[in-house]
């Protein structure tokens, strides 16, 4: 038994942070769900971007979509949306087996509505009903300006993949727009097992503090912040409201740990998938991470609902002069440009090709 399926069965499940056209054209993916205990994926822009300007997978695609008129972010999601529920359907039967719990993709609404609400709502609902697949996840930034629209889809029955959340608090945010979704939903009698998952981003905090805290703190914090996050998401699952919910048919909204591929390249290329096994969590990573822990990962044991030594160890950069509240919400911010910057490179990069593709002809 290889380490991946170790973990699968200790309670959490691996996504993978990557799709193509040739990952499921090979039958990658495939063996990836069979060999490697994947079950399920997230995609984002820049994915979509390396993979369309790298290779011509994605040529005779493009081809038919410029012929029907389409062009930009229309022809974008027509593409993304062919993928992902290619995806979904290999994801279908784990989907159907786990009663929802997992066999899931995700798709992203464009990251340039980060800060605009109501947009960021209609595009989800839109995407969505495109998709017809009951397994794919909406991506919505938990922004301030997106945590309404979070509510709001959720109460409309749109599964949401919260993501752009870095902290305790922001990963409460968004749990607290899911429940407020769920509660509505509850109270117009409406059936209230809408899925989510809430995605905290891990490892660009140790980027962001590379050179800033004393040798010994080095890849530290990422894990305190992710640990310090778990804590609250046991202590919300035992809460009252939350249990008054399931007892109601809620489903959890589960938190999913992200960017979990190791940055340093003087630690090790597992740093954050043994450091965060946890029970009924997702860790979604890149292609790169899943075959190395599938190759020489082991497990240490699972992570404490607690959180361990997270305290002590944000305790010690706050003393090394990190500021980590603020920084928290600095990433965020910076997560967000970073996005938007992604989408636009996208966008560039689907115009080019609709170029060079209709002068060839």
């Amino acid at each position: 038994m290889n380490a991946t399926q170790k973990l699968h069965d200790l309670g959490q499940s691996l996504w993978l942070d990557n799709i193509t056209r040739g990952l499921l054209a090979s039958g990658t993916l495939r063996r990836y769900i069979d060999e490697l205990s994947v079950t399920g994926l997230t995609s984002n822009p820049t994915i979509f971007d390396l993979a369309i300007k790298a290779g011509s997978d994605y040529d005779a695609a493009i081809r038919r979509k410029l012929a029907e008129g389409k062009s930009g972010e229309a022809l974008f999601f027509d593409l993304a949306l062919e993928d992902l529920r290619q995806a979904a359907d290999l994801f279908r039967p784990i989907h159907e087996r786990t009663c929802g719990v997992d066999g899931w993709v995700s798709l992203e609404v464009s990251p340039l509505l980060a800060y605009d609400t109501q947009t960021t709502l209609a595009e989800a609902k839109d995407l969505h009903s495109q998709a017809a697949r009951p397994n794919l996840y909406i991506k919505i930034p938990g922004t301030r300006e997106g945590l309404p629209a979070i509510e709001e889809a959720i109460f409309a029955g749109v599964p949401i993949n919260v993501t752009l959340l870095f902290s305790r608090e922001q990963y409460l945010a968004a749990a607290e727009a899911y429940l407020r979704g769920i509660e509505r939903r509850i109270a117009s009698g409406l059936k209230p097992d809408i899925a989510s998952v809430a995605s905290l981003f891990v490892s660009r905090w140790d980027v962001a503090v590379t050179g800033k805290a004393p040798e010994t703190l080095s890849n530290r914090l990422g894990i305190a912040i992710a640990r310090r996050s778990y804590k609250a998401y046991r202590d919300l699952l035992n809460s009252s409201r939350c249990q008054r919910v399931l007892n109601a048919g809620a489903r959890p909204q589960r938190l999913l740990l992200a960017s979990t591929g190791t940055k340093d390249p003087k630690a090790s290329d597992i740093l954050y998938i043994k450091a965060l096994a946890a029970p009924f969590t997702v860790n979604t990573m890149p292609e790169g991470t899943l075959k190395a822990f599938a190759d020489h990962g082991e497990l240490s044991g699972m992570l404490s609902a607690d959180g361990g030594d997270c305290e002590a160890t944000i305790a010690a950069f706050g003393k090394a002069g990190i500021d980590v509240d603020a920084l928290g919400s600095k990433l965020q911010e910076e997560g967000a440009a970073s996005f938007a910057k992604s989408w636009n490179d996208l966008m560039t990069v689907i115009a080019s090709k609709s170029a060079v593709l209709e002068k060839v002809g």
